[in-house]
């Protein structure tokens, strides 16, 4: 009877801690997936950009060149990193003038919802208490880990098929150490 009450228990714990684990896993996932592809697209900011032609670029001034985009923005600064290459910064836009031949680029960056906040959670960027709740996180994914590897007794369970499937999952990633270390 005893064993039979810790099962059941285990069982009540195991399907609580895995509903509260449900958010975090999602956004954990979601997260994790944008930030694998990060060299084929920015998960965090989706960027729109215009392109005008200004004639006469190199001879006029960060104000001129904006307003003859129709864009007479206040500029905060502007920063030339070469001398064929003028920086506007009129948040929320970018302004890169080629001065050589007259093309200007402005660039505006907004937050990608949804894929901006997982980001922000899922690299830790809050620091301190989420710091707690992200290895909570990784504890309680343990704690399931184990817990189902437990409970399930039979062929479907851990001395079953289970085993093998436990034994493919610490495979796969030393399969990629072995590759890539």
């Amino acid at each position: 009877m005893a064993k039979k009450g810790w099962r059941r228990w285990l069982r009540v714990i195991h399907r609580d801690v895995g509903y509260l684990c449900v958010g975090l896993t999602l956004i954990y996932a979601l997260s994790g997936i944008a930030v694998n592809h990060r060299e084929d697209w920015n998960p965090n900011f989706s960027v729109e950009r215009t392109t005008w032609q200004v004639d006469g670029a190199r001879d006029l001034s960060a104000a001129a060149i904006l307003r003859a985009t129709g864009n007479p923005e206040e500029y905060r600064s502007t920063f030339k990193p070469d001398p064929d290459t003028l920086q506007i910064f009129a948040p929320p836009a970018n302004y890169t003038v080629d001065l050589r031949s007259g093309r200007v680029v402005r660039e505006v960056a907004a937050k990608r919802p949804v894929f901006w906040e997982s980001n922000f959670l899922h690299l830790n960027t809050p620091g301190r208490l989420w710091t707690w709740v992200a290895d909570l996180f990784a504890l309680a994914l343990a704690f399931l880990a184990v817990s189902g590897a437990v409970f399930l007794k039979g062929r479907t369970g851990f001395a079953g098929r289970g085993k093998w499937f436990t034994l493919a999952g610490v495979a796969v990633p030393l399969f990629f150490l072995w590759l890539y270390g």
